[in-house]
């Protein structure tokens, strides 16, 4: 299966794209990413790599396996999580990146439970109405939930390994058909971890 990392840095990611974009669009997707990096500071993965790896991940799923050069799809992937696991909010990032970029963080943050609804409902509930995104917000989605599969043998915690797997495969895989590029991507990685194969689904 394929692995992505080879962003490893902002430098890495701005040399990737430099002939791909204009100069106004580096220069916005930079400060998307200084932005990203300063409110995700002393933020780690379960494998312990800087968080910021995962944004770059990201959008380096969506530049260089979908060929996105739209800016704020680009933008979007490396703010994807700022809502959801930072103080910033949607309106500030849209005040700062644009309106479609805060739309497209907002189709992908999950949204707190409602009064009386426990986690794992809400955590249904959200992975369930993933099918309803737009096209982009869908690719997006998909990038992040890759980067965060690809190396699950990592997470230190055996059953969310598990779990994680049968989450992805009952919500995800099915919506990867949104791209011939996608779906060949979750097959090739449902095949790898087909040993973690479980019915399980873990809201942790």
């Amino acid at each position: 299966m394929k692995i992505f990392g080879d962003w490893a840095t902002w430098d890495d990611a701005e040399a990737a794209l430099r002939n791909r974009l204009t100069d106004h669009e580096l220069d916005r997707l930079t400060a998307a990413y200084t932005f990203a990096a300063e409110r995700h500071a002393g933020q780690t993965r379960p494998a312990g790599e800087p968080y910021v790896r995962h944004l770059l991940e990201t959008a380096e799923i969506l530049a260089t396996e979908l060929d996105v050069t739209d800016p704020d799809l680009l933008a979007a992937a490396l703010l994807h999580d700022v809502v959801e696991d930072t103080p910033t909010t949607q309106a500030e990032i849209a005040d700062r990146f644009g309106a479609r970029v805060a739309e497209l963080v907002g189709h992908v943050t999950k949204a707190p439970p409602a009064q009386g609804e426990g986690r794992a409902d809400a955590r249904h509930h959200y992975l369930s109405g993933l099918r309803d995104l737009p096209p982009d917000a869908l690719r997006l989605k998909l990038a992040d939930r890759y980067s965060n599969v690809q190396r699950l043998h990592t997470h230190p915690r055996p059953a969310k390994q598990r779990a994680y797997y049968a989450e992805t495969r009952r919500y995800l895989v099915p919506l990867a058909l949104v791209d011939a590029r996608l779906e060949a991507l979750f097959a090739a990685w449902e095949r790898t971890y087909q040993h973690l194969g479980a019915d399980t689904v873990d809201g942790a």
